[in-house]
């Protein structure tokens, strides 16, 4: 490939909205003049469109639960030192390869601290490098918040003595980075504000195409979220959406929900797998029905329609209840706490969604994959 040499490294343990976030960054970066070396971590996604960067498949891991303590191989085994050693020194052959100008970090060091085992030893290396590239974190605009104060020292640690610079994929004017990093304002002068970043591939296609005046049911590509789908599929009949098709899409990381599901729909309902054309099916809903994690809720304001954000507050999550709160004080989308869900909360959500105004154009900045792509060939050149 030609081009400036760009390593970026992706890790998705539980969801994959990084990976999907990542994989917008990567179009744009190519658009911008970048060569892109994408080195995936987590397991296998379909339909994930890089826009001809090259893919690096480590061997993938993921985390049991929802609190990403322990990590699993390919086979669900827990990783042992020896795999670590083993997927460290990968990492550290296709660096070395690919010899980067700038090597891009997704969340870390802001999150992924499961993978410090093979992330240091990579950042040890590229200082070591005679000519060492541009070390850059690419980072979403809310952090989850941490009940350790030393986590946020760390964090704070790491980006001082390794990192070159940040990017924060948000906009102050909904969100700034020191609401949930407190000690932003001591790098203020190494952080950058890009906008959200949106995947703006979705088409308005009009009758007789997929998504077309459907109310859209997803819950990411993650391994949570067949809750809500099952809650909204036996919603339906209680809303004043129910004579719609509905549309509803499982997760690749949620086996034998297809199986299950399925039973549960009535004729005017299809659950099939997730799909790569979603924010084509987003720009032609009626209503969309989601978890409400980034890449979805910013699909879904670009798309213009209403929308029920039902935030996934498991574990230790905090990040999408945060933002959903906040865009829905700007009547943005309407919002039901997890904890509240139910068929008979979730069809009354709807039709308050249904019945209020459509929502309003919000001043917010989502040029982000563009501005990333020419933040980083500045500082490369």
């Amino acid at each position: 490939m030609s081009g400036i040499p760009l390593l970026f490294y992706v890790q998705h343990l539980l969801g994959i909205g990084h990976q999907r976030r990542a994989a917008t960054l990567s179009r744009a970066l190519q658009r911008a003049g970048f060569a892109v070396e994408f080195v995936s971590g987590g397991h296998d996604i379909p339909n994930l469109d890089l826009g001809g960067g090259r893919l690096h498949q480590l061997p993938p891991t993921r985390a049991v639960d929802k609190l990403f303590k322990v990590l699993v191989d390919e086979r669900d085994q827990v990783v042992d030192q020896a795999w670590k050693d083993d997927r460290r020194d990968r990492l550290l052959a296709i660096f070395r390869a690919a010899r980067p100008r700038v090597l891009l970090f997704e969340m870390f060091p802001f999150g992924r601290r499961q993978m410090r085992f093979e992330l240091l030893p990579l950042l040890e290396a590229a200082h070591a490098e005679p000519k060492r590239p541009l070390i850059v974190s690419s980072v979403r605009d809310v952090l989850v918040g941490q009940h350790k104060a030393a986590r946020n020292d760390e964090m704070l640690a790491l980006f001082e003595r390794w990192f070159d610079r940040g990017l924060v994929h948000g906009d102050p004017k909904l969100i700034p980075f020191d609401a949930t990093f407190p000690h932003a304002a001591r790098i203020r002068d190494r952080l950058h504000y890009t906008g959200y970043v949106v995947d703006e591939t979705g088409r308005r296609l009009g009758p007789g195409h997929p998504g077309h005046d459907e109310a859209v049911v997803s819950s990411g590509g993650g391994a949570v979220g067949e809750e809500l789908l099952a809650t909204a599929i036996r919603a339906k009949p209680l809303t004043r959406a129910r004579e719609r098709r509905w549309r509803v899409l499982v997760g690749v990381s949620q086996p034998g929900a297809l199986e299950r599901l399925r039973p549960l729909a009535d004729a005017g309902t299809l659950v099939e797998p997730a799909r790569g054309d979603f924010p084509s099916l987003l720009m032609n809903a009626h209503v969309s029905i989601s978890q409400g994690g980034y890449n979805t809720v910013m699909e879904t304001l670009r798309a213009g329609i209403r929308s029920v954000a039902v935030p996934y507050a498991g574990g230790i999550e905090t990040e999408q209840t945060l933002r959903c709160r906040l865009l829905a004080e700007r009547g943005a989308l309407t919002v039901l706490e997890e904890k509240d869900l139910s068929p008979e909360r979730l069809a009354e959500a709807v039709d308050r969604a249904l019945a209020g105004p459509p929502p309003p154009t919000l001043d917010l900045d989502t040029g982000g994959a563009e501005a990333s792509a020419r933040l980083l060939a500045g500082w490369a050149a």
